[in-house]
């Protein structure tokens, strides 16, 4: 499809699995159809949300909260340990699916992806009818539902599949774009959490939209290096294509534990272990990185990260030595600690180029 001037435009679709792991176990489980589901760990070993279904959300209960306040906002709420290698089974039957239409496939995580169908096996000539066949094989082979956006781009694709979930979807055409940025809030601008969101409300702009008309100062203090990217994204304007087997950019893993660590040696060995993890990681993927990076959250969850930048390597007693290092910057030993992180950024291929994909958090999805 050809726009003014000649110009391509994309048909760009966003694929979301709807609650992907707590659906995965309502479809396996019958007692926990159209219950509250989370899943995660036990709330009396600290654990953290995971997933949450669609029936537990009403209550409030989302992922990433800990598993003990899901149970006070839903005192019904059951609860599952996860399964993760029957959900990357699943995420593989519907990545499966995905690519029979198209090798333009951009996984985000398990559960989501972009796909270019500008050209696709099924000769569908518009996106929104290669999203109708992709939502109906993917529940014909699961018997789970996806949501779906259709846009010319990815930000805008992305932001329509979460529109109308569960099961929705949603097209912005060319003629729509407007109006669909019309309807946004501020934090719907790609990279604005809910920090950036309150700066930028208490610099008066609160649509997306009001970003075309902020004074440039103002929004430059409100989001710095981003200014530039978020006006793009206010006018719809996302020129990134969509780039299939995309490498990594980072890996990390992490951990809460059921009660807070004090022992300074205990907290070296958990550093140590998840930083020869992430070692392994690199090795296996054939990469190297520049940047050990090491999170904590104390008892009062105060959250810290600290990094350190060398020449790149995947040597894992060296990546362990830069991650216990690390420490000496922290009150490890000093203060209670109730989660510690550790992982690997800035990574470089084999020939030693930059990688300049996506961040993977390790035993982790998006959740939607």
């Amino acid at each position: 499809m050809e726009g003014e001037a000649g110009v391509l435009i994309r048909r760009i679709l966003h694929i979301d699995m709807d609650a992907f792991y707590a659906s995965v176990e309502q479809r396996d489980r019958p007692d926990l159809r159209g219950q509250p589901v989370a899943v995660g760990g036990s709330p009396e070993s600290r654990g953290v949300v995971a997933a949450a279904s669609y029936e537990a959300r009403q209550f409030g209960v989302r992922s990433a909260i800990p598993m003990s306040r899901a149970v006070r906002l839903c005192p019904t709420l059951r609860i599952v340990s996860p399964n993760f290698q029957k959900y990357r089974a699943v995420s593989q039957q519907v990545f499966a699916i995905l690519r029979e239409v198209t090798p333009l496939v951009e996984p985000l995580s398990l559960d989501e992806a972009y796909l270019d169908v500008t050209e696709n096996a099924w000769g569908e000539e518009l996106g929104v009818s290669v999203a109708k066949r992709l939502k109906a094989a993917i529940c014909e082979a699961t018997g789970l539902t996806a949501s779906a956006g259709v846009a010319p781009n990815k930000f805008l694709a992305k932001i329509a599949s979460g529109w109308r979930k569960p099961d929705g979807l949603t097209v912005v055409a060319p003629e729509r774009i407007e109006w669909f940025l019309q309807q946004l809030p501020v934090d719907a601008l790609w990279g604005v959490g809910p920090v950036t969101a309150k700066r930028l409300r208490a610099s008066g702009i609160e649509r997306l939209v009001d970003v075309r008309t902020a004074d440039p100062e103002v929004l430059r203090a409100a989001v710095g290096s981003m200014t530039e990217w978020l006006q793009q994204l206010a006018i719809g304007r996302d020129d990134r294509r969509v780039q299939p087997n995309r490498p990594y950019k980072s890996s990390s893993s992490e951990n809460t534990y059921p009660e807070d660590l004090m022992d300074l040696d205990r907290i070296r060995e958990e550093i140590a272990r998840m930083a020869r993890a992430n070692a392994a990681w690199l090795e296996r993927r054939g990469l190297t990185a520049r940047t050990v990076v090491i999170k904590m959250r104390y008892d009062d969850f105060t959250t810290i990260t600290r990094s350190h930048s060398q020449p790149a390597t995947r040597d894992a007693g060296e990546i362990v030595r830069r991650a216990i290092a690390l420490l000496d910057k922290t009150d490890a030993g000093k203060r209670p600690v109730r989660l510690l992180g550790a992982g690997v950024s800035n990574l470089e291929s084999p020939e030693g180029s930059d990688d300049a994909g996506p961040t993977l958090a390790l035993e982790s999805t998006s959740e939607t």
